[in-house]
């Protein structure tokens, strides 16, 4: 288990466990290449974004996810 500590107006309370490490999810992933390309998207139209379609999976790539 971990430790969560949580402050408070009167001080930090602990319960004993550190906080775990959750898996990233694809919705989280690359938000800087995927809110370009979503803009581009609806502004161009997906036919015109191609190149930053790619620049997201590979960045989504470069961090483990299969697409």
């Amino acid at each position: 288990m971990s430790e969560l500590t949580v402050a408070t107006p009167l001080g930090t309370v602990s319960s004993g466990h550190a906080e775990e490490k959750k898996p990233l999810k694809p919705c989280c992933a690359c938000p800087e290449t995927k809110k370009v390309r979503d803009a581009c998207i609806i502004e161009k139209g997906e036919e015109n974004c191609k190149h930053l379609i790619e620049a997201h999976k590979e960045c989504m790539r470069a961090l483990g996810f299969k697409i």
